[in-house]
């Protein structure tokens, strides 16, 4: 099976793109770690006395992550799907069947942090690089829109996981036996699928 990490900081357009290639491919399925935040009362309380909560390693249910990636590699079908509520601080899981996946995306701000932990599995690796500005417009519109928050606490947010992101991952720090590839606002999708399916 392929596997394809797309990374970027938050507001980016890892989503986005990850919809796009499955749209022109469909024989793919796509697993954002932005549904894999830990849940219940340890995440409410570390939200409160933790700067940056979500953007930390320490937010990421890494152990449910795996467990569902290793399934599908394994498997080639996958069974549900997760959804987390940023307000409740809950995972949904939607019952989901699909069957004969060839390709799987990791996607999401802790996609590079989960790539170093496989071993023995060549992947392709994308990078997306975009403007601060251009990104907080849309993590702002998306913070107000989906996770209940007001405009400054949406922008101060931002800023905050601009830096996590940018201080946690040294951009050259992707293993030898990847194709990584930089990915900007002007790249076309047609050029994105050569590089990943020829």
């Amino acid at each position: 099976m392929k596997l394809i990490f797309i990374s970027g900081p938050s507001g980016s357009g890892k989503t986005t793109l990850s919809n796009q290639i499955i749209k022109k491919n469909k024989n793919g399925i796509v697993l954002s770690t932005d549904n894999y935040y830990k849940t219940g009362l340890i995440s409410k309380l570390l939200t409160k006395f933790v700067e940056g909560f979500f953007d930390r390693s320490i937010s990421f249910n890494k152990k449910l992550f795996k467990k569902d990636f290793d399934f599908i590699y394994k498997n080639g079908n996958s069974i549900c799907e997760r959804y987390y509520n940023f307000e409740k601080k809950t995972i949904q899981k939607i019952l989901n069947k699909k069957n004969n996946i060839s390709f799987l995306i990791v996607e999401g701000i802790f996609a590079k942090e989960f790539s170093k932990t496989i071993n023995n599995k060549d992947y392709i690796f994308l990078e997306i690089k975009t403007k601060k500005n251009e990104c907080m417009k849309r993590v702002v519109q998306r913070d107000i829109k989906e996770r209940g928050k007001d405009k400054n606490n949406a922008k101060l947010d931002f800023l905050k996981s601009w830096s996590i992101y940018y201080e946690k991952f040294n951009p050259n720090s992707i293993k030898n036996n990847t194709n990584k590839f930089i990915i900007e606002k002007n790249t076309d999708i047609d050029h994105i699928l050569k590089k990943l399916f020829n």
